[in-house]
């Protein structure tokens, strides 16, 4: 009978911390950092290969530097990636950076003068271009393009999560 009520308290406890268990962040096994993660290319040109060594054929090749790219998997010096259409492979860590960049994904986005959309509009962004994320809030996102900043609603960029708030 005292062996039931423990047993029962036990599964009770497990069930109870089931969803904040799930709630925690994977972590890369080489660097620790949360996984997913967002990266930018750090070089001119990368190149992404089927797998994590340079004997392994290239599959893409990245030529726009600061491009944000996903981070989906670690393995010694290497990091596989994706890009916002899904297309990726492994890279050299050595090539990536830890500037948080976006990409525009909606053609003629409006960039704000403050987080609000009834602020005056400092900017019309095409789809595709890169910007550097300066800070995020729970909708928001601070962004720089070339000399311009500005906020942009984050459901116009890739390269941020929905839970990313930082400063």
């Amino acid at each position: 009978m005292k062996f039931t009520r423990i047993w029962g308290a036990a599964l009770a406890a497990c069930l109870a911390a089931g969803p904040v268990a799930a709630q925690v962040t994977e972590r890369g096994p080489v660097t620790n950092l949360p996984m997913p993660r967002f990266v930018s290319l750090k070089a001119n040109e990368g190149n992404a290969r089927r797998g994590p060594d340079q004997s392994h054929r290239i599959d893409y090749v990245y030529t726009r530097r600061d491009i944000p790219l996903r981070v989906t998997a670690e393995y010694e010096h290497w990091r596989r990636v994706e890009d916002s259409d899904g297309k990726g492979g492994w890279m050299h860590y050595a090539l990536l950076s830890g500037v948080r960049t976006a990409l525009v994904q909606s053609d003629m986005v409006q960039m704000h003068q403050r987080s609000d959309s009834q602020s005056a509009v400092t900017a019309l962004l095409e789809r595709g271009v890169i910007a550097r994320l300066r800070q995020c809030g729970a909708e928001w996102c601070r962004i720089e393009v070339d000399s311009a900043r500005g906020w942009v609603e984050k459901r116009h960029l890739w390269g941020v999560m929905d839970t990313d708030i930082f400063d």
